[in-house]
């Protein structure tokens, strides 16, 4: 993520921490000029010097009411309040420079933490500026300051002098500085970019459902004329395989037909109504093994499932759209069948965790490679054979638990079998059951 994209973004993010740097830069100077002028016995000013760390203190306060969103009305951007602040610390740092030794000191080596962290957070032209006052306040540290004799001396009788070991002091300073906010700066903005890009994916993922409802009302539409006229010539090849010349067979054939036209009538408005979301469904409260008994009564195949929900009274609870999950578990149950042989069974299972009811729906089929397993869950993509599958159950299925807090999940290995793990949040009662 660059500054050109989100110009503000960068020391909007940066700034509780630019507020602390300061904050240590105000501390780290106090102590030093009090070390230096009481422990060394450097005469210095002290009173003077104090004007710098005081006045960047003091501008600290804006930044901190900014960082904390007290002055988020303002009309001055962010970037610009911390690219005004980093000028004025080069100032102050100036002032204090030329009080204590001038050049001669070692801490000009200060200059340089601004310089990088304008070139983390702010634009080109900040930092080109930032760096172009640096190089003048440093030139103005040679046209008068307040010598310090001990800093004029490199060496004295053979020992390393205080020049030497000051510059080595702030060299590490620096680094130190550079390298910790730099890099928690950057880590932030990883940080940043990887939430945007999660917001992206989660926005796609919004836009391909929504696509979904709408290709399923405009197919519910579409279909409702042929599933009528069917429905029409069912009823009149009833009456005439009843009434004009009796034929049993035919007539059975027709209710069969007439049934199954209801049955795809009425998926049909669910279709048109609600699409794929759950929105409009009312919430309500149901323990696991009574969901789980409705999934075994809709499907009608309790010789090849085998279910686990805790005995009665003790199965943990949810709140839930009940049509939706129903359907949902229903779905997952069905591909654990469709990938089962025929004489194997399906376990379904339901467990409490923590805040959550987790379902286990486990096969014992092929299993899925590594590769398959990634790739679970996209729109349209299946591994069934043409024509028995759309590839979008698995995806209905994970919009719908994400969408409720919960979360679905595979594991798999080839030769393994697959379990499918639909993760729901429990109800909350009064037993924190």
């Amino acid at each position: 993520m660059g500054n050109h994209s989100f110009p503000n973004a960068a020391p909007q993010i940066a700034l509780p921490w630019i507020v602390r740097l300061r904050y240590g830069m105000v501390s780290g100077q106090i102590v030093t000029l009090l070390f230096v002028r009481y422990f060394l016995g450097v005469d210095l000013p002290l009173a003077m010097l104090s004007l710098g760390p005081l006045l960047v203190a003091g501008s600290n306060l804006l930044l901190a009411s900014r960082a904390s969103g007290m002055a988020a009305g303002t009309r001055v951007a962010t970037s610009t309040l911390v690219a005004w602040a980093f000028a004025l610390d080069t100032i102050c740092l100036t002032w204090v420079l030329l009080l204590s030794g001038g050049p001669t000191n070692p801490f000009t080596l200060l200059y340089l933490v601004h310089i990088t962290l304008s070139a983390t957070i702010l634009t080109k032209r900040w930092t080109w500026l930032l760096g172009a006052l640096s190089v003048v306040c440093f030139g103005l540290l040679f046209l008068g300051y307040k010598p310090i004799p001990a800093l004029e001396m490199h060496h004295a009788s053979g020992a390393v002098g205080l020049h030497l070991i000051g510059m080595w002091v702030s060299f590490g300073v620096a680094s130190l500085l550079v390298a910790m906010f730099s890099g928690k700066i950057s880590e932030l903005l990883r940080q940043h970019e990887e939430s945007m890009l999660r917001m992206q994916e989660e926005l796609a993922k919004k836009d391909r459902l929504a696509s979904l409802v709408t290709l399923a009302a405009g197919a519910a539409h579409e279909l409702s004329t042929p599933l009528s006229t069917i429905a029409v010539i069912a009823k009149e090849l009833e009456s005439f395989a009843t009434d004009r010349f009796p034929n049993a067979s035919v007539a059975e054939d027709s209710r069969l037909i007439r049934s199954e036209v209801d049955r795809c009538g009425d998926i049909l408005r669910r279709m048109s109504a609600q699409g794929a979301a759950p929105a409009g469904e009312a919430m309500e409260t149901m323990a696991a093994d009574e969901l789980l008994a409705r999934v075994n009564d809709e499907l009608a195949r309790p010789a090849r499932l085998s279910i686990e929900a805790g005995a009665a009274g003790s199965s943990p609870t949810l709140r839930i759209p009940l049509r939706p999950v129903q359907q949902a578990l229903i779905a997952l149950v069905k591909n654990a069948l469709e990938a089962s042989g025929v004489e194997t069974r399906v376990r379904v299972s339901a467990r409490p965790a923590g805040g959550i009811v987790r379902f286990i729906v486990s096969d014992q089929g092929p299993g899925m490679p590594d590769h398959v397993l990634r790739r679970i869950g996209e729109p349209f993509f299946t591994t069934k054979e043409p024509g028995k599958g759309m590839g979008l159950g698995t995806f209905l299925v994970r919009t719908l638990a994400e969408d409720l807090g919960g979360s679905l999940r595979y594991e798999s290995a080839p030769d393994s079998g697959t379990s499918a793990i639909l993760e729901l949040p429990a109800a909350v009662t009064p037993e924190g059951r």
